[in-house]
């Protein structure tokens, strides 16, 4: 296999639970080697997330999937100098404690730099290191809240929801690995040597969340607007939405596009709303929502989903059946791509298991790139890295 993108770059993670170690996550699916730093005894808190059986859950093995575990105890001296040998050997620092908790412990990003002058700092955090909210504490939860995104999650009539993943520390994850490899070309083709402040990265929970609201500042500063949930629907946006067929599963439709419509409304025997003028454009299409989609729910009620999607794609109106992990696990298209990978598991049964574990997005040719390792054992490779990277010696690692 030809070299991957990013081989040849060294990263040194410094974080537990979802966002750093999703960032660090894609750094190391195309290459990079990622040397997570883990305390003693008990590893990342994500190692017991979902963990149903065993000593590892499978989505630590996910998120933490092509990296390197050594354990070090940053409470000590000589694990907080371990950490500072170790980034002065490394492209990038990634961590996510909460501000000012490096600093405390003697690991500013100026003392990382010491030994380093081109070292890429990407942290993350709720709020970012500046601001007069930077040094609170914030889970994902608490920053989709302050982005919009929760507010907009749910039905008119009831509470705001969650959307079943960590999405607020997954999007920032995406943008930290981003501001990391925009670092590295940066660092590239710069005729200098880049100060301390071009090779930081600030990443907050809450600013990643707010970037993905599309317009809703701009629409409430220009016309008032404020957006409300739509369940299912998408706010000026119809008819999409998801629709119960009689086999008791669902389809999503979205036949929002003035073209498309025509031809959705042809399919659902409804041409009459298909030629009505007021439809012809999304505006009067979204007042009339209700009246669509009642409509639309009598034709798949009366259809199974297998029928009701054959019937729209042959018609070419985008639609596809709402997945189970069992669906996508069974799905032709993702197996066609590499997408579902499966390794040899510890679980905590007798013997391992065959699990299947999503592959690397994006992909580079026509499938997915290989896992190379799934998330590793606590400390597994804590002698490796130090011996190899650091000299130390037995007797030092064993004291």
């Amino acid at each position: 296999m030809n070299a991957l993108p990013l081989s040849g770059v060294r990263v040194l993670e410094l974080g537990n639970y979802i966002a750093a170690p999703t960032a660090a996550r894609m750094l190391a699916d195309f290459g990079a080697e990622v040397i997570k730093v883990e305390r003693p005894g008990t590893g990342d808190e994500l190692r017991n997330w979902r963990l149903y059986s065993g000593t590892t859950s499978m989505l630590y093995r996910t998120i933490n999937r092509n990296k390197k575990s050594i354990v070090l105890d940053l409470r000590t001296e000589q694990g907080r100098q371990d950490v500072i040998d170790l980034a002065a050997k490394c492209d990038i620092v990634l961590e996510n404690f909460r501000p000012g908790t490096l600093e405390k412990w003697g690991l500013s990003p100026e003392i990382l730099s010491e030994k380093n002058p081109d070292l890429i700092i990407t942290r993350i955090s709720a709020f970012g290191q500046t601001g007069p909210m930077s040094e609170r504490p914030g889970f994902a939860a608490v920053a989709e809240s302050y982005g919009g995104f929760r507010n907009l999650v749910g039905d008119p009539d009831r509470p705001p929801v969650r959307v079943g993943v960590s999405i607020g520390d997954s999007i920032a994850g995406l943008y930290a690995a981003f501001g990391c490899v925009m670092a590295l070309f940066q660092r590239q083709t710069a005729k200098d040597t880049l100060s301390l402040e071009q090779r930081s990265i600030d990443v907050a929970l809450n600013e990643s969340i707010l970037s993905m609201m599309e317009s809703l500042i701009p629409d409430y500063l220009a016309y008032g607007v404020e957006r409300e949930r739509t369940g299912g629907r998408m706010e000026g946006i119809a008819p999409s939405n998801a629709y119960m067929c009689n086999d008791g599963k669902s389809v999503v439709v979205a036949g929002n596009g003035d073209a498309i419509f025509q031809r959705y409304m042809n399919t659902i025997e409804r041409p009459d709303l298909g030629a009505d003028p007021e439809l012809a454009t999304n505006a009067g299409r979204w007042k009339r929502r209700d009246e669509l989609d009642a409509a639309i729910s009598v034709w798949t009620g009366m259809r199974s989903r297998d029928e009701a999607l054959k019937q729209l794609d042959a018609a070419g109106v985008p639609s596809g059946p709402i997945y189970t992990a069992a669906d996508v696990v069974a799905d032709e298209q993702y197996a066609a791509r590499n997408m579902i990978q499966h390794f040899e598991v510890d679980t905590g049964a007798d013997e391992p298991a065959d699990v299947g574990f999503v592959g690397v997005v994006p992909v580079i040719g026509d499938r997915s790139l290989p896992i190379r390792s799934v998330g590793p054992d606590l400390g597994e490779h804590t002698r490796e890295v130090l011996s190899t990277l650091l000299g130390r010696t037995d007797e030092e690692m064993d004291a």
